[in-house]
């Protein structure tokens, strides 16, 4: 089976946590400090962060986005695995920061006086602007330039009596309350829930369904390109910080933060970072437009349907068998590895024939095939290994490279006197063992050399990719 692992020092978990607001009471301080040497002695690291079309989200089955790529590399930095926290809104994520529920936000939060209250923040990532998003008139495109501009608000003046909606929790509110301040007049200012983002409101002001909203503009600009009769021209502020925040309590986090993001910012896969998500107008056209966009309301793969169906049979969350055909092939029915697995489940052959596929580049006939084998190995684990979470893993890991090699690995950890019930710091370690002469040769080894490396891996990934995918697909 051919592996696909996307990192090599990163295990990335991702915690879907559903909190009530009230539960959690804004400001509140955690029981004790937990600062750096608090986290590296925990071993993870906790990230606050959304989800969204630019920041972290599924694109044909891969997890993706600005905050998200930056957090694998905060995590490599650390040298630290990460656990990720979801929140609904900006309010929610500064909630769980100071509930003690993640360690620091990695969002694009503006830098306001009000929010230096209640967070610390990082040096800025970038700079940014507040603009307006409205809507062209309908016959644009036939007017001359000066027409045109006559009919759109390009003095902030002019919003006096306006009706604006903007995403709760945001900083465009507060901005919007200065600007009232400041022309002297009267702007109706319509916080919308969690539920309406950015993004969000920014489509409903190119449908019609409101007037205007507000967004940064480098996120007006990218979004705003999606939608011709969208304009994204007036500015309703002056350029602010956008900025990740830690606790008050956390120097040494916050200094290590600054740390890696002053080193990161000289490099070019920090710009290479900013300019896909950020500038790539094409990229993002394409991900809205695909019917593989879970953000949007699409699927994670086209054989989502499959997956469910075949998902019942072996008592699996359908997320998980896609997770496994991801990690495997992609998604592509024609797939062939080095080694000879082929099609969308990455079966070899012989395994294939076994479990009754015909036709191996067929996704149907692989993917029955592929699950009658994960059927064949539950009931092998079953009856060795009693927990149902380690026994997931056995199941995985021999899916990937043959439960031989696993059992070598099981007679490995007896052997040195480990748990051969336990996967995490028993088995996978003598799995990746089997890679070096001094194990594959040992006496209790029956089936000789294993690339250890890619079933540990697979196991992982397939776990976290589950994780994404439950967060994104019903």
């Amino acid at each position: 089976m051919q592996q696909k692992s996307a990192m090599k020092h990163i295990i990335l978990l991702l915690t879907v946590l559903i909190a009530l607001s009230s539960c959690l009471g804004r400001g509140a301080e955690p029981a004790q400090p937990v600062d750096l040497e608090q986290i590296r002695e925990r071993g993870r690291v906790r990230v606050i962060t959304g989800y969204g079309p630019i920041g972290y989200f599924i694109y044909r089955g891969q997890p993706m986005g600005y905050e998200y790529e930056l957090i694998l590399r905060f995590g490599e930095f650390l040298e630290l695995p990460v656990d990720l926290v979801i929140a609904e809104d900006i309010d929610h994520m500064i909630e769980l920061l100071n509930a003690g529920e993640g360690d620091l936000i990695a969002y694009r939060l503006t830098v306001t006086a009000e929010r230096r209250e209640l967070v610390e923040f990082s040096r800025p990532l970038y700079f940014t602007r507040q603009v307006l998003v409205q809507r062209k008139p309908e016959d644009w495109r036939t007017l001359q330039r000066r027409q045109l501009e006559a009919q759109l608000v390009r003095n902030p003046v002019a919003l006096d009596g306006a009706q604006i909606h903007v995403r709760k929790g945001a900083a465009y509110a507060p901005r919007l309350r200065n600007l009232e301040r400041e022309i002297g007049g009267r702007i109706d200012i319509i916080e919308a829930e969690a539920q309406f983002s950015t993004e969000t409101l920014i489509s409903m002001v190119a449908d019609g369904s409101i007037d205007f909203t507000v967004a940064d503009e480098d996120v007006a600009r990218l979004i705003g390109g999606y939608y011709s009769d969208v304009d994204v021209q007036t500015a309703v502020g002056l350029e602010q910080q956008i900025s990740w925040a830690v606790r008050h309590d956390t120097p040494h986090l916050l200094a290590a933060l600054d740390g890696w993001l002053e080193q990161s910012q000289r490099s070019a896969d920090f710009f290479v970072i900013r300019r896909t998500y950020f500038h790539d107008d094409q990229g993002y056209r394409h991900r809205v437009d695909s019917d593989f966009f879970p953000v949007n309301g699409g699927g994670i793969s086209p054989y989502d349907d499959l997956f469910r169906r075949y998902a019942e049979q072996i008592g699996w969350d359908w997320r998980m068998l896609a997770a496994l055909a991801y990690q495997e092939s992609r998604f592509n029915p024609r797939a062939r590895s080095w080694m000879g697995a082929v099609g969308l489940m990455q079966l070899m052959p012989a395994t294939a024939r076994h479990f009754g596929a015909r036709n191996l580049f067929d996704p149907h006939d692989n993917l029955r095939a592929a699950v009658a084998f994960i059927e064949w190995l539950q009931q092998y684990w079953d009856v060795r290994i009693s927990d149902p979470e380690q026994r997931l893993r056995f199941v995985l890991a021999s899916y990937n490279v043959g439960q031989g090699h696993v059992e070598d690995a099981r007679r490995l950890a007896s052997w040195h006197e480990l748990d051969p019930d336990q996967w995490y710091g028993n088995v996978d370690h003598y799995l990746l063992a089997k890679a070096d002469p001094r194990y594959y040769n040992h006496d209790v080894v029956q089936f000789g050399y294993a690339r250890g490396r890619e079933p540990v891996e697979f196991v992982e990934r397939v776990l976290e990719l589950t994780e994404h995918y439950r967060r994104f697909a019903e």
